[in-house]
């Protein structure tokens, strides 16, 4: 085993995980396949990545996921880790989320680590999207961002893109991945309630602050990197025949 990936149980993980050789899997739980260790106090990154070439760290923390990734770059040095491959998101550094600036800093640490790194950063993942419309229908209406759009990408494309990373040399940063289409959020919301039997009105809200501003000025697409192939009705065929 000589690849690690943290996260390996998330979302993206479970789509990764199996486009490797063997990895190793960091959890807090003990299973096959995993090296037990804990990404808040660092107890077990030094075993976990005795032996290991490369580093998937696809665990996200909101307003932990700094400090996470400050303990696996240390833990990655101290290894002799020869390729550090890093998970973030389009638009961190124009949109002033708390969880997005947590990635920035996390992007730095990576960056500032004195190994080889690669850093990807993605758009939006479908089930991000559809896991917001499930909660915000609740209210008996879809409230979307007016003037915003997104470009979701499939988790799958993701997985194989940072698979081929993981096998390559160290690039430092590479051109962004995003979804094949860049659709308003309320073409997408009603996408979503349509294909899940969901009868509710969509209703643009026009939000003040600078988070609002970010999404509608597009710091969140990659329109010169559309390359994700699976699209939002694909995802949601998929999740509503289960």
């Amino acid at each position: 085993m000589t690849v690690l990936v943290t996260g390996g149980t998330g979302t993206l993980g479970r789509a990764l995980v199996p486009l490797l050789e063997e990895p190793r899997v960091l959890s807090r739980r003990d299973g096959p396949g995993r090296a037990v260790g804990d990404l808040d106090t660092g107890e077990g990154l030094d075993a976990a990545m005795a032996g290991i070439e490369t580093v998937l760290h696809l665990a996200g923390r909101p307003r932990r996921d700094a400090a996470s990734t400050g303990r696996v770059v240390a833990a990655a040095r101290r290894a002799g880790v020869g390729h550090l491959v890093h998970i973030s998101i389009v638009g961190a550094d124009r949109i002033p989320l708390g969880y997005y600036r947590e990635k920035v800093r996390s992007e730095q640490a990576v960056a500032d680590s004195g190994l080889p790194w690669t850093i990807l950063r993605a758009t939006q993942f479908h089930d991000l999207l559809a896991a917001l419309f499930a909660t915000t229908a609740r209210a008996g209406f879809l409230p979307v961002l007016a003037g915003a759009s997104f470009q979701p990408v499939a988790v799958a494309d993701v997985a194989a893109r940072l698979a081929a990373h993981a096998v390559g040399p160290p690039q430092g940063r590479v051109p962004d991945l995003g979804g094949p289409r860049i659709r308003t959020m309320a073409d997408l919301a009603r996408t979503w309630a349509h294909a899940t039997g969901r009868r509710r009105p969509v209703v643009p809200l026009r939000v003040p602050g600078a988070v609002a501003r970010g999404f509608r000025e597009g710091a969140n697409l990659a329109p010169a990197h559309a390359d994700g192939v699976g699209t939002f009705e694909e995802f949601l065929a998929a999740e509503v025949a289960r």
